[in-house]
């Protein structure tokens, strides 16, 4: 069993930053890919930016040079830093992790860019 705790959502200005982190917690395991996804209301979830146990990253086209994933597998945990923020949301950003073939997904951080 896997649980994943998001935090550092909230609301900021355009062209601000906000820093979120997910922290994996439970029993042994290794985790192979973790992301972040972002899903507006009545929307679908959407792939934001993702990197794998190996440092493999993947973002999506509309943050790229401005969002940097990291993570940390000591530590189980994947920040992204959010830079140069646009107008957006409110939409929850929601933390997802795979261990082998099991998804797991975090409850989720609000974020709103608005001035």
């Amino acid at each position: 069993q896997v649980q994943l705790v998001e935090s550092g959502g909230g609301l900021v200005q355009p062209g601000g930053s906000l820093r979120l982190s997910c922290a994996a917690s439970g029993s042994s395991f290794v985790i192979y890919a973790m992301g972040w996804y972002r899903q507006a209301p009545g929307k679908q979830r959407e792939l934001v930016a993702a990197i794998t146990s190996c440092g493999n990253t993947n973002y999506a086209g509309s943050v790229k040079g401005r969002f940097t994933i990291s993570r940390d597998n000591a530590k189980n945990t994947v920040q992204l830093q959010m830079n140069n923020l646009k107008t957006d949301g409110p939409a929850d950003y929601y933390c997802n992790v795979r261990i082998r073939d099991d998804v797991y997904w975090g409850q989720g951080t609000q974020v709103t860019v608005s001035s």
